[in-house]
């Protein structure tokens, strides 16, 4: 699934939207460190309250927040896996009964709590749905299109929470007339922060992708590993973060440890071009563009690094990704701010600003220059500029 796939159908969560039926839903409480279930109920979404509904839409949507391949992740599902949750979530679409549905569901969560131990309880909430996108805007002039003809796809949505256990305050009872200690020990789920989730099946072109999962990290560039192969079934990934590092260590492997500021921002601005026009040509679409060792080579060509040539880049392909034929996402690559920490200040600034930053000898002394357009102001005063020859 790419930004927009995922934005088409978040969006979608809401009240009284007829483009999207939420069918069934399954709640399961289980016990922190036995991993038993204490309770599970199925029941049609619309027969609960309507306040209730509308936080578990926020629920939905918070799983599908993030930024792909940091917090949200497109899983391909592994081969010849023996009671694979993909052949389970599959069945789980075509269930007719609310019985049959509890059973594969359950079978999830049966993997879900076979490795793992939370201190604390847990709710896992499965929904059951159909998802429809219109094929075409509808025409104002002649009124065509909207919704009279549209995509139409079965789907299920998984999340986890937490609970958390009320604190014991002090309140006033108004009927009373009184100060007294609540007393309500009711577990609170907290549907705000799911600690993971997944949709089922991906979506590519407004087409179901059954042999994919987006899969939803509890936190940014934190996937479960654990959870990917031994619940998911899934492949292994790379994240954003990690795919950046990977990036960065050919680089140096190809120009060295020492290199110019204005290199660097050079570098990131090349791959901040291809990113910008990527996105202009290809807007409906909203991939990123990948590149591979004969893009780098050119990069560092054009960004002003010296003896660069395709012998030198794929080695260092191979020193450290073992794999020439990586590719990389451009836009997983540029960072929004880069950080220069030294012991007397930290400094934070865009990679297009980094050519504005030098490094140099004075009076014997290492310094950095930061080349700026403005007058400074420190605590209320503006700084005296200094002249040196």
């Amino acid at each position: 699934m790419n930004k927009k796939d995922i934005a088409n159908i978040k969006k979608q969560f809401k009240l009284d939207n007829e483009l999207l039926n939420i069918r069934e839903i399954f709640n399961v409480y289980v016990q922190k460190e036995s991993g038993d279930i204490y309770h599970h109920v199925s029941q049609p979404f619309q027969l609960l309250d309507r306040e209730s509904q509308e936080l578990f839409l926020v629920n939905f949507k918070k799983v599908l927040t993030g930024q792909l391949d940091s917090k949200l992740f497109n899983l391909k599902f592994s081969q010849d896996v023996e009671d694979s949750t993909q052949a389970t979530l599959f069945e789980g679409l075509r269930s007719d009964t609310t019985e049959d549905w509890k059973e594969h569901m359950l079978q999830i969560v049966e993997k879900m709590y076979a490795n793992t131990v939370y201190d604390f309880d847990t709710v896992v909430t499965f929904i059951s749905g159909h998802y429809q996108k219109a094929t075409r805007k509808r025409d104002l002039e002649s009124g065509e299109g909207g919704n009279d003809e549209v995509y139409s796809s079965k789907f299920i949505l998984c999340s986890l929470n937490k609970t958390n256990q009320p604190k014991k305050n002090l309140v006033f009872d108004y009927i009373e007339k009184e100060f007294k200690a609540n007393s309500d020990v009711d577990p609170i789920i907290n549907l705000t922060q799911p600690l993971t989730g997944f949709l089922f099946p991906a979506f590519n072109d407004n087409t179901a992708d059954v042999n994919h999962i987006l899969y939803s990290a509890g936190k940014v560039n934190q996937p479960d590993g654990s959870f990917i192969e031994d619940v998911l079934n899934c492949e292994d990934i790379i994240t954003a973060a990690e795919d950046k590092d990977c990036f960065e260590l050919i680089v140096s492997n190809v120009i060295g440890d020492k290199v110019d500021s204005k290199v660097i921002s050079n570098i990131y601005e090349e791959i901040g071009k291809i990113v910008q026009e990527n996105d202009e040509d290809d807007e409906e679409e909203m991939e990123s563009p990948i590149l591979d060792y004969r893009d780098v080579e050119k990069i560092l060509t054009v960004s002003g690094v010296e003896d660069v040539d395709t012998e030198k880049v794929i080695n260092a392909f191979q020193t450290v990704v073992d794999d020439e034929k990586h590719e990389f996402k451009a836009s997983s690559l540029v960072p929004k701010t880069i950080k220069i920490n030294t012991e007397m200040a930290s400094i934070a600034l865009s990679p297009k600003d980094l050519k504005n930053i030098k490094y140099i000898t004075f009076n014997g002394k290492r310094c950095l220059l930061l080349e700026i357009d403005e007058d400074v102001s420190l605590e209320g005063f503006q700084l005296e500029t200094a002249t040196f020859q």
